[in-house]
């Protein structure tokens, strides 16, 4: 099966009967990254994740509203 990456437009060759090829097939949302744009953007979080500027938000456990 033949796949193309979605930032780089690279045409790579997976096997078809791998799980991945079975999620691409079974759902079409799903969006395919070659290796090296995956190792990049893993790279770029993790940096970022990192930076002191980065802020998660959380949500609380207990909400008023939900009672």
């Amino acid at each position: 099966m033949r796949a193309q990456c979605v930032l780089c437009d690279q045409i790579d060759k997976i096997d078809s009967v791998s799980l991945l090829a079975k999620q691409l097939r079974k759902k079409r949302k799903i969006s395919y990254l070659c290796e090296e744009c995956s190792e990049r953007i893993t790279a770029k979080t993790i940096e970022r994740k990192q930076s002191p500027h980065f802020k998660t938000y959380q949500t609380d456990e207990y909400d008023e509203y939900l009672r």
